[in-house]
C-alpha cells in the first residue's frame, strides 16, 4: 500500500513539475513574463488566484523545488496584500500536506528502526513541540520541506502543526512576498536574505527561546521563594528508604557528597525487603517445599502428606525478613556517610524540605517514595476487611477460602503459594490471560499449572459487588462472560496494581508536575519539571521492578551531583522482569505484541524444556523459551522463558542484548553440561537450522557422494 503511494506521489510530482513552465522556475523567468501574467490576472482575477493557489499547495504539499520563487511571484504578480493572503494559506496547507504524506510514508519506519531516539523526540514535543515548531517557522534560513517531513514522523498533533505553522511562517513570508513586488531589484532568491536581514530573522527565531528561559527562570524563582540558599547543608536530600532511595543514597555517598536519607518508617528497605520480594519470595520457597514432599514419590521417596504449619511458615518469613535487614539498615548506611533522619518529609521549595520540626537546605532532591497497593472501586469492598500484598503478612492462620482480586505477578505468585500450603484458591482476572503484560504463552503456561494444583482460575471475569457477615465471611459477586457467579470466602486479596506514593509531600504546590495516575512526570535524565528535583523508582515508573530502580537510582544521583554540566539518560530497552511462580516467568525485550505494533520483521524460535537433559533429571520439563530476533538476522529482540531457573537463564540473553551479542554468538558458546542454561544453546541451534538454505542440502549430498567414490 505504501510502495504504491509513494510511487503515485512521484508520478505526481514529476507531472507537477513538467506543467510548471520552465520560465516560472527562476527570477529571471518570473521578471521576463510579469508583465504578460499581470495582463491575464487583470482579465481573470478569480480563475488566476485559484490557479496559482492549487500550483502553490502542489509544489510544497510534494516538497518541489521552487517554494521561494513561488512566493516572490506571488507578491509580484498579485501585490503585496493579496499575495500574502494567498501564499500564507496555501503555504500552511502545502506544509500539511506534505506533514501527513511523512507520517504515512515515514513514521512507521522511523519508529522501528529508532524506538528509543523517537520515543524521546515524542517525549520532549510533547511538553514543548508546539513551541520548537515555532521558533523554527519564524525562520526562513530553516529548509520548508524539512521541516514538515521531520515533523510528520513524530507525534504532534494536524491541528497543532497547522494553527503553529500558520502563524510561524507569516512574518517570513511577508518579507518575501514585499521583495516580491520590488522584483526588478532582486537576480536572485540569496538577496532577498542579505547579511542585516538574516541576522534580523535568527533573532527573530531566537527571541522566543529566550523569552522562555526568562519565564521559566522567573517561574522557578516564584516557587522557589526567592534565589536558593548561599550554603546548603546537603548535596542530595532522598525521601524514601526503599531500592530506588537506598541505592541513591549509596552512590552520592562514595561519590563524597553530604547526603540525607529520610524514611518515615522505623525500619528502612521499603516494599521490597518488608512486605514485597523478600517475604514473598520467602513464602513461595516454603510452599515450593511443601509441594515436593507432597510430590516425593516421583523420586522415589515414600509418599508424604506435606501438610503445613502455617504458624511456622510466617515465622520463617519474618525471620528471613531479620536476617536481610541489615543490608538496609540505618546503622549501614550511617557507616556509609549518609546522614539517616526517620520523619514524615515535606517539600516547601526546591531547596527547602521539612522533616518534622527540622528544616534541610540542599541544593538537590531526590523523591523516591515508591508505591502502594492500588484498590480498585468496587461496590461494598471498602466495608469489607480485605488485604494487600501490604498487610497478608499479619495473616495468623491459613484461610480455607481464599479468593485473589488480580491475575498480575503478585496475584498469580500469592494464589499458587496458598494453594499448595493448603487454602482452596480462586483467582480472578478482569483480562483474557493471565500475566497480561507478558506474551500469551507465559499466561497460558501459569494458567494450566494453576489449574493443575488445584487453583481455580477466573478469566475475563470481574468483581461487582463485595459485602460480608458478621462472622467475617467475605461475599462475591462475579460477573463473567455470559453469567454472573456467588462466591463466598475467609480472606480476600486485592492485587490489581499499585500507585506511586506522592500525596502529602507536597510537590504539586512547588510545581512539580504529576501525571494522572498521581506519579511524578520526568524525563530521560529521570528530573522533573524543577530541574535539582528527581524522581526515582516506583513513584515515577516506567517499571516498578526492585532492579529497575536500582538502575534508575545510579542515573538520579549522578544526575543531581553532576547538575547542570552532565546528564545521563536512562535506558529502559534492555530491562529484565522475573515472576516467581513455578515455573518461573522471565522476559526481556520485546513481546511479541509489541513487535507486531512496530510492524517489526521477526522471526520467533521456540525450544520446549521436553528435550533438555537436566529438565528431564530434575523432573521439570514444563517450559519453554521463546526468542524474537530481528528478520533474519540473529540480533535479539525479545526473550520470554517459562520454566524452572527462568531468571537465571534469562540472564545470558540480558548480557547478549546489552553488549550486541547475537544468536551466533550464543550457539559458539560452549555451556555446561547438564544444565538448564544449555537451553540457550539448543534454543540458537533451532534458529541457526530454520534459516538454512534447504537447496544447498542436495548440493552437499552429491558432494559428499563423489568424495566418497573418490
Amino acid at each position: 500500500m505504501k510502495k504504491t503511494l509513494l510511487i503515485s506521489l512521484l508520478l505526481l510530482a514529476m507531472l507537477v513539475w513538467l506543467l510548471i513552465p520552465t520560465e516560472w522556475r527562476t527570477i529571471a523567468g518570473v521578471q521576463s513574463q510579469r508583465e504578460a501574467l499581470q495582463s491575464e490576472i487583470l482579465q481573470h482575477p478569480l480563475r488566476s488566484a485559484l490557479l496559482y493557489f492549487v500550483l502553490y499547495i502542489a509544489v510544497t504539499g510534494l516538497s518541489l523545488p521552487g517554494a521561494a520563487v513561488m512566493t516572490l511571484a506571488g507578491g509580484a504578480l498579485f501585490g503585496f496584500w493579496r499575495g500574502l493572503l494567498l501564499v500564507s494559506f496555501a503555504s500552511t496547507a502545502g506544509a500539511t500536506i506534505a506533514f501527513l504524506l511523512s507520517r504515512t510514508l515515514f513514521r512507521d519506519i522511523v519508529q522501528a528502526k529508532f524506538p528509543t531516539a523517537i520515543s524521546k523526540v515524542n517525549a520532549g514535543l510533547s511538553r514543548e513541540g508546539g513551541f520548537y515548531l515555532f521558533a523554527l517557522r519564524l525562520v526562513p534560513a530553516f529548509p520548508f520541506f524539512l521541516i514538515n517531513i521531520a515533523f510528520g514522523v513524530t507525534k504532534m498533533s494536524t491541528v497543532l502543526f497547522v494553527l503553529i505553522s500558520q502563524a510561524g511562517m507569516l512574518p517570513g513570508t511577508a518579507v518575501y512576498v514585499f521583495a516580491g513586488q520590488q522584483l526588478g531589484e532582486i537576480e536572485r532568491v540569496n538577496d532577498i536574505l542579505d547579511g542585516e536581514l538574516l541576522l534580523a530573522f535568527a533573532l527573530l527565531g531566537i527571541t522566543p527561546l529566550l523569552l522562555k528561559r526568562v519565564v521559566e527562570r522567573i517561574r522557578r524563582s516564584h516557587l522557589q521563594e526567592g534565589a536558593p540558599p548561599k550554603h546548603c547543608e546537603y548535596n542530595l536530600v532522598v525521601i524514601g528508604a526503599g531500592a530506588a532511595g537506598l541505592v541513591t543514597s549509596y552512590i552520592a555517598a562514595a561519590a563524597k557528597a553530604k547526603v540525607a536519607l529520610i524514611e518515615r518508617e522505623e525500619q528502612m528497605g521499603g516494599d521490597c525487603l518488608n512486605t514485597g520480594c523478600v517475604p514473598s519470595k520467602a513464602l513461595l520457597r516454603c510452599a515450593k517445599a511443601h509441594a515436593e514432599l507432597r510430590d516425593a514419590h516421583r523420586f522415589g521417596i515414600p509418599e508424604s502428606s506435606g501438610a503445613s504449619s502455617f504458624t511456622a511458615v510466617m515465622e520463617r518469613v519474618r525471620s528471613t525478613v531479620q536476617k536481610i535487614a541489615p543490608h538496609d539498615s540505618r546503622e549501614r548506611y550511617e557507616k556509609l556517610g549518609v546522614d539517616c533522619i526517620q520523619g514524615e518529609a515535606r517539600v516547601i521549595s526546591p531547596h527547602l524540605v521539612q522533616v518534622e520540626e527540622h528544616t534541610l537546605t540542599t541544593k538537590n532532591i531526590v523523591i523516591a517514595t515508591g508505591a502502594t497497593p492500588l484498590i480498585p472501586p468496587i461496590p461494598g469492598l471498602p466495608e469489607v476487611s480485605y488485604r494487600t500484598s501490604e498487610t497478608i503478612w499479619s495473616l495468623q492462620t491459613l484461610p480455607k477460602r481464599l479468593v485473589i482480586v488480580g491475575g498480575g505477578p503478585i496475584g498469580c505468585e500469592m494464589a499458587q503459594a496458598f494453594q499448595r500450603l493448603g487454602s482452596q484458591v480462586t483467582l480472578i482476572e478482569r483480562g483474557e490471560q493471565l500475566l497480561g503484560h507478558m506474551d500469551p504463552c507465559a499466561g497460558e503456561l501459569i494458567g494450566d499449572q494453576l489449574r493443575k494444583e488445584g487453583v481455580t482460575v477466573l478469566l475475563s471475569s470481574e468483581v461487582q459487588q463485595c459485602s460480608s457477615s458478621r462472622d467475617g465471611e467475605i461475599f462475591l459477586t462475579v460477573q463473567m462472560r455470559e453469567n454472573s457467579l456467588e462466591l463466598s470466602c475467609e480472606e480476600l486479596l486485592i492485587a490489581v496494581g499499585r500507585r506511586a506514593n506522592t500525596a502529602g509531600l507536597g510537590l504539586e504546590e512547588i510545581g512539580v508536575e504529576l501525571r494522572a495516575d498521581g506519579s511524578i512526570e520526568s524525563d530521560s535524565s529521570l528530573r522533573t519539571s524543577i530541574p535539582n528535583i528527581f524522581g526515582c523508582g516506583d513513584v515515577t515508573g516506567p517499571y516498578r521492578l526492585t532492579h529497575a530502580a536500582g538502575h534508575q537510582a545510579w542515573h538520579a544521583a549522578l544526575n543531581a551531583l553532576l547538575r547542570p554540566f552532565y546528564s545521563f539518560s536512562v535506558d529502559y530497552s534492555i530491562i529484565p522482569q522475573t515472576i516467581f511462580t513455578d515455573p518461573e516467568v522471565a522476559h526481556v525485550g520485546l513481546t511479541a505484541k509489541e513487535a507486531e505494533e512496530r510492524k517489526l520483521a521477526v522471526t520467533t524460535t521456540r525450544y520446549a524444556f521436553q528435550d533438555l537433559d537436566r529438565a528431564i533429571t530434575d523432573g521439570a520439563e514444563d517450559g519453554t523459551i521463546q526468542v524474537l530476533t530481528k528478520g533474519r538476522s540473529d540480533t535479539i529482540l525479545g526473550v520470554t522463558i517459562v520454566g524452572n531457573h527462568a531468571g537465571e537463564i534469562l540472564s545470558e540473553y540480558v548480557l547478549a542484548m546489552k553488549h550486541g551479542i547475537g544468536m551466533n554468538g550464543i550457539l559458539s558458546t560452549v555451556h555446561a553440561y547438564p544444565t538448564f542454561a544449555e537451553a540457550n544453546k539448543h534454543v540458537a541451534g533451532v534458529w541457526k537450522r530454520s534459516l538454512q538454505p534447504k537447496w544447498l542440502f542436495p548440493l552437499l549430498r552429491t558432494f559428499h557422494s563423489w568424495r566418497r567414490r573418490g
